[in-house]
């Protein structure tokens, strides 16, 4: 299949004063791999991106947050904060790098929030730095690099 999935980005009416941010396509990794995510705002320059449901699933060997999920959510989220922040311009944008310090352990049961901001922003590139936590848990520290989609 060669379709592109879409972002369904709306009220979420279960979470009042957050978005939605999932795709259209539940086969796509995001969905299957990750699972139900929701957005808000905070901030000019910062959003707050939750992702619902961690299940065993998404469990390392010890019954934590697999870092793998961890990364490939703060992959995501960085996504959804340049959307939010930047606007839909930036719909296709490709990650250069992604920096990561795991301070804390994740709990399965939990929501897993990815606090991104974005730092800088040149023609081509969206800087952003910020923290996976849940509740007064700081899982991890993180630095990214984003490249915008070219304008044909």
């Amino acid at each position: 299949m060669t379709s592109e999935a879409a972002f369904i980005h709306e009220p979420a009416p279960d979470h009042p004063g957050w978005f939605t941010w999932n795709l259209d396509d539940d086969s796509c990794f995001n969905t299957a791999g990750l699972g139900r995510m929701i957005i808000r705002r905070e901030g000019e320059r910062s959003a707050r991106v939750r992702l619902l449901e961690l299940e065993r699933r998404h469990s390392n060997m010890h019954g934590n947050v697999h870092g793998g999920v961890t990364l490939a959510f703060i992959d995501v989220a960085m996504f959804a904060a340049i959307y939010t922040v930047l606007g839909p311009a930036v719909s296709g944008a490709v990650t250069l790098d992604l920096h990561n310090q795991f301070i804390g352990a994740g709990r399965i049961g939990q929501p897993l929030d990815a606090v991104c901001e974005v730092m800088h922003e040149t023609g081509r590139l969206a800087f952003l730095r910020g923290t996976a936590e849940q509740g007064d848990t700081l899982v991890s520290s993180f630095l990214g690099t984003l490249r915008k989609p070219s304008v044909r």
